[in-house]
This record gives structure tokens, C-alpha cells and sequence, in this order.
């Protein structure tokens, strides 16, 4: 298997590539429990401390400003659906 430091540079690549900083429009179409779950995994995914040394940290090569751009962007999801109280008050657990 390769290094960290391997796949490191393969993430890098693969982001670098002309047009992956182009702005798309995505039209998703969802029930708002999936909306709020994956609000969640977008949440755990990029507030985890913890990594798995066997597993590559793509968020260990991607820009704080686009670490910030997903957390806004699952904010978005959630207020589209309606479900950002209910995930304050979720947290609040």
C-alpha cells in the first residue's frame, strides 16, 4: 500500500487539475432526513480530530478556505430544508 505522503501527492494532483476551482450548479432532489444526515457527515468528516493511519487524509491537502466552504455549504442544506433548528437543537445533545 502507499505511503501517506504518496497518496498525499495524488490528492494534490487530482485537485490541481484545470477547472476543478470552477463553480457548478448541482440540483439535488432529497428527503430532508438525508439532507440532515449527510449535514452530519460533511460536520464529523471535517470537525474530526481522529485519523485512521491506514487511511489517507484528504482534508490534511485541502485549503482552510475550502474546509470553510463545506461547512458553509452544509449550513445551506440544512436552511433549504427547513432543519436548522432542529440541528441546534440536535447538537445541544
Amino acid at each position: 500500500m502507499s505511503s501517506k505522503t504518496e497518496i498525499a501527492k495524488i490528492y494534490e494532483t487530482l485537485l490541481s487539475i484545470p477547472g476543478m476551482n470552477e463553480k457548478i450548479k448541482i440540483d439535488l432532489r432529497m428527503p430532508r432526513k438525508n439532507v440532515l444526515f449527510l449535514s452530519k457527515i460533511i460536520e464529523r468528516g471535517l470537525l474530526s480530530k481522529e485519523t485512521d493511519d491506514k487511511t489517507p487524509g484528504v482534508l490534511e491537502v485541502v485549503s482552510n478556505e475550502t474546509l470553510q466552504e463545506l461547512i458553509l455549504m452544509s449550513g445551506e442544506i440544512l436552511e433549504k430544508a427547513g432543519l436548522t433548528d432542529m440541528n441546534e437543537k440536535l447538537k445541544a445533545f
